[in-house]
């Protein structure tokens, strides 16, 4: 076939015309759209493929194969021989084992590794999905060193699952710079179809220290903002907590932070039989129920607020710990000390690859 202008009818241009204007279909049929529309402008084999950026026998392909088919020409003819198939088992086994060393990559996306296998990458993304695997995820964990972790663990599980007659269960710890943030232009507001919406930077207006002592039968929250979290902002707020429960028992269940353990604090203890401190272990706070309190006041009322001064952010924390104080619930506590140290702990024949 000559390099003759194409005859193309007016329903085809359309048609081409919203093809090479398209963001929504593959490239490769914009491409072919593009080049059936330069030659029918008359811009000849070499115009064309210098206009829209392929090789001259590109060029000759799609012409040749409209001008014999019309828009069906345009796609792409089955491939010989049978289809490869993978099952979801080999998908797996491959995700699994780390990506080749030329790719320079750490883990395998669904397209990398459908290219690997020879299938499609949303043959090897249903695969993930039936199975839940999220190569794409990373979790963090830390094993404990403490000495007395066993003992430990024990005493503070033991609080939660039998907890002393007559006596109240407290978690107390301190939610450190905590940042009055306010957005440089304002929020706006959640749409219908629309998500809220705020600007990525932010001024700062300074921070304050939450101490929160979490009672755990019942969830109520004592609270106190300070400027700061030293051993006077703890010996304070330990006399608040006594205060709020007079003539009580309390176990207090605490990290490990040095003030905690100050002698100006124990010697308070010593005056205040009635109140014992619970140590969890080193790099065990997750074992400290207030922690999921800090989780939850931070999500709902701290992350996405807006304040202009430290003043703000703390009326905000006391309006948000009022509220939850009217609508608190118990916080259960299920695993066993048996369920929980043989996971926390290093196993020293552990496999280095996981």
């Amino acid at each position: 076939m000559g390099t003759a202008a194409l005859v193309i009818s007016d329903e085809d241009r359309a048609t081409l015309v919203s093809w090479a204007r398209s963001r929504a279909i593959r490239a490769s049929h914009v491409e072919r759209a593009q080049i059936v529309l330069a030659v029918a402008d008359g811009k000849g084999t070499s115009g064309t493929a210098r206009e829209v950026g392929v090789s001259r026998p590109t060029v000759i392909k799609w012409r040749d194969r409209f001008a014999q088919l019309g828009l069906a020409g345009l796609e792409d003819e089955p491939r010989p021989g049978r289809p490869k198939v993978v099952d979801d088992s080999a998908i797996i086994a491959a995700t699994l084992e780390p990506p080749p060393e030329s790719l320079a990559v750490t883990h395998w996306s669904s397209r990398l590794l459908g290219r690997h296998l020879g299938v499609g990458d949303a043959t090897v993304a249903r695969a993930w999905r039936k199975y839940r695997i999220q190569p794409w995820r990373r979790e963090t964990f830390k094993f404990s060193t403490d000495p007395e972790l066993e003992a430990k663990v024990r005493d503070v599980v033991g609080l939660y699952l039998n907890p002393p007659t007559n006596a109240i269960v407290l978690c107390v710890d301190e939610k450190s710079q905590i940042q009055a943030l306010n957005r440089t232009a304002p929020i706006l507001p959640l749409r219908q179809g629309l998500p809220e919406k705020a600007t990525h930077d932010y001024r700062r207006n300074g921070t304050t220290t939450l101490f929160a002592a979490l009672e755990v039968a019942t969830g109520k929250v004592t609270d106190q903002c300070y400027d700061r979290h030293g051993k006077a902002e703890f010996l304070d707020f330990l006399k608040k907590v006594a205060k709020a429960y007079p003539r009580r028992k309390l176990h207090i269940v605490v990290d490990n932070y040095h003030t905690h353990k100050h002698a100006e604090i124990n010697a308070w203890l010593a005056k205040n039989p009635r109140i014992t401190l619970h140590f969890t272990p080193t790099s065990g706070s997750w074992l400290n129920l207030v922690e999921v309190f800090f989780g939850i006041i931070t999500r709902q009322a701290i992350r996405r607020g807006s304040f202009d001064s430290v003043k703000e952010l703390v009326a905000a924390i006391t309006r948000f710990i009022e509220g939850w104080n009217d609508r608190c619930h118990p916080f259960t506590w299920t695993k066993t000390a048996d369920e929980i140290l043989p996971h926390a702990t290093r196993k020293r024949n552990s496999d280095a690859r996981h």
